[in-house]
């Protein structure tokens, strides 16, 4: 499934530990992130978490390789790094860095949540684990998924979870339809590229 990026540059990224942030009295990235774990009965529109503190990760760090093309923005404390990627006619897709401790609910609370963003109705456990790619790379289990919301200018979603010392990593590439599409390979191939900071 994986196939070499066509970017022949990259440009590698280490996150080493953080000093933890202040608690925010407002999430500024409402959409790039889980909220904290609750039980999963979740609207079709999903939750909010405008309002909710939100813990995030202060322990060891992940590193990756990215492609060139992909500029990067400073993160915040919410996000440990932020991508966009524009396309042709100045179309844009992002891709949020988020990390936070445990595993905010497991694989099917965080899969719903992003379904929920996208006004996809919540699946059950068994449809959210046929859902997802398993990917192993530099010792690391990725969990990836693939989603595409509904309406005539749809927004197509990427993720990637990655549990890690404690904590669990997202990699969530937004935007339009057909640009998030065209760097799925790209997308894979940053995905695999994931590791350990040193």
């Amino acid at each position: 499934m994986l196939v070499a990026c066509r970017e022949q540059e990259i440009t590698t990224y280490r996150v080493a530990k953080d000093t933890p942030p202040p608690t925010p009295a407002a999430a500024p990235a409402a959409s790039s992130a889980p909220m904290a774990p609750a039980p999963m009965a979740a609207p079709a529109g999903g939750a909010s978490m405008a309002s909710t503190p939100v813990a995030t990760s202060t322990g060891a760090g992940l590193a990756w390789s990215a492609p060139a093309s992909w500029q990067s923005k400073p993160g915040s404390a919410m996000r440990k790094a932020t991508y966009v990627i524009t396309g042709e006619s100045g179309a844009t897709a992002e891709l949020a860095v988020t990390a936070f401790p445990g595993d905010v609910g497991g694989e099917v609370a965080n899969v719903n949540r992003w379904r929920g963003q996208l006004q996809l109705a919540p699946q059950s456990p068994t449809e959210v684990a046929a859902a997802i790619t398993r990917v192993q790379a530099n010792g690391l289990s990725i969990g990836v998924v693939e989603m595409v919301g509904s309406g005539a200018t749809p927004t197509r979603l990427l993720g990637a979870m990655v549990p890690f010392d404690g904590a669990t990593w997202f990699f969530k590439l937004t935007g339009p339809d057909a640009l998030v599409a065209g760097q799925k390979q790209a997308f894979l191939e940053f995905a695999r590229s994931i590791r350990p900071a040193k």
